[in-house]
């Protein structure tokens, strides 16, 4: 029971982490949240469809790798409890 609770403040937490991740070109920035939701997507540069296009998933992926890495940091706390109790 308590560990639902402590996931619980940990997802309200990770809600509240804003990532901002570009392609290499910082033709496209993706901004989500630590829980992967995307919540903007710019165009910072006016480009081809097929630049944009690669563009988008190079700075989507990056968010998303991010966004994973602070999950993992946040959720190390639960997962040590759960060893601990078995």
């Amino acid at each position: 029971m308590e560990l639902r609770k402590e996931a619980k403040n940990i997802q309200a937490k990770l809600k509240k982490i804003h990532i901002e991740a570009s392609d290499d070109q910082n033709v496209v920035k993706i901004t989500m949240d630590a829980e992967q939701k995307v919540l903007k997507v710019e165009i910072l540069e006016e480009v081809a469809k097929d630049k944009l296009e690669k563009a988008s998933v190079e700075a989507m992926n990056k968010a998303i790798k991010k966004s994973q890495e602070i999950a993992a940091e946040n959720m190390k706390g639960i997962l040590g409890d759960l060893s601990a109790g078995m």
